[in-house]
């Protein structure tokens, strides 16, 4: 029973592949990709037909029909809506192979590593808030602000609408500001950082611009070249300062000059995501104020609780239902916890 379990989810995992790898190739509008995708679907579906043939072995033989899951189906939609670049960690998690095709930094740039060691390691920073980001930041709104709502409905027995209302209001403003100014100094003083870091570099070009094309010409040698074409790539390399710090910068500093974060768009992006989430508990009191909502604003705020975690599954892999379970859990253990202390403090205090 165990090894046909085991054969049905390979088969399953195969067949989710090949789907996914052909509606890739279908937004794809490069044909070298996207020929490189239908090829990794017809493959996972080879492999799919091998779990098939060890499932027909069983007694009885099971009735075999893929119908995608619905992680599967909400990756397509978002893949059409906001294109394959945004959904790669997604994907990634979904063990989607061929997303390296995607990095930043292409081949063309031929980066220099450091140290020998570090020859075909490559890193990038991202120059945008992405889509997990948001997810995260939303989540951050979602349940800081349904735990001061609770907090205050308890301390209030639920019974004013208008000053849980206004505790919300401030809620939302102070937890997005607070989450902006944070990003702003975080990315801020990482920028500074690199900007410093970067402009060593570039001053040890200007200054020991023959030790720099040695320690170049050393690394391609390492990395395969004879000693003469190394020395000869290290110096067409050092001739062009800007083209050489652009490269040293990509490797020793695992960045790219060009795309630093922005503080500004950070903490933009950062205030807006928490404001979205803190904003779904406070929806039920802006249109009811007039009568009891604690229960619309539970009933609210755990449906965007199952929602979000559904959407946290996408990269952590876990299956889209136990992840919107266990953020409803969660939030909802911390707004049941807020309510009964707001409730005792409340009753303390009065």
């Amino acid at each position: 029973m165990a090894d046909h379990h085991h054969a049905y989810d390979g088969w399953r995992e195969e067949k989710r592949s090949a789907y996914l790898y052909r509606i890739i190739a279908e937004a794809e509008t490069d044909a070298v990709r996207r020929h490189l995708f239908f090829e990794l679907a017809e493959a996972a579906d080879k492999q799919a037909a091998i779990w098939e043939t060890r499932l027909h072995q069983s007694t009885p033989p099971p009735m075999l029909h893929y119908r995608p899951d619905l992680r599967s189906r909400l990756v397509v939609l978002l893949i059409r809506t906001l294109g394959l670049h945004t959904l790669k960690p997604i994907l990634s998690a979904m063990k989607i192979r061929g997303m390296g095709i995607y990095t930043r930094n292409a081949p063309d740039h031929h980066p220099i590593p450091d140290k020998v060691e570090d020859i075909g390691q490559h890193h990038q920073i991202s120059g945008h808030l992405n889509l997990r980001a948001a997810v995260f930041g939303i989540n951050d709104g979602l349940i800081s602000n349904a735990s001061l709502i609770m907090g205050m409905s308890g301390a209030t027995l639920g019974g004013q609408n208008r000053i849980v209302l206004i505790a919300g209001l401030a809620g939302l403003l102070a937890g997005a500001f607070s989450m902006a100014s944070g990003e702003y100094v975080s990315v801020r003083s990482q920028r500074e950082m690199y900007e410093h870091q970067i402009e060593l570099e570039r001053e040890e070009l200007t200054q020991y611009p023959e030790e720099e094309e040695a320690e170049v010409a050393l690394i391609y040698v390492a990395k395969g070249m004879n000693e003469d074409e190394a020395r000869r790539a290290a110096k067409k390399l050092i001739a062009d300062p800007d083209r050489a710090l652009d490269m040293l910068a990509r490797e020793e500093l695992g960045l790219n000059p060009n795309e630093l974060d922005s503080p500004w768009s950070a903490a933009l992006s950062s205030f807006l995501a928490f404001c979205v989430g803190a904003a779904i508990p406070l929806l039920p009191l802006l249109f009811g104020q007039q009568r009891d909502t604690l229960t619309e604003v539970i009933l609210v705020t755990a449906a965007a609780l199952f929602m979000v975690g559904t959407s946290i599954s996408l990269f952590t892999g876990r299956h889209a239902l136990a992840g919107g379970l266990r953020m409803l859990l969660i939030g909802g253990a911390a707004g049941a916890a807020s309510f009964y202390i707001g409730h005792a403090l409340g009753v303390k205090l009065n």
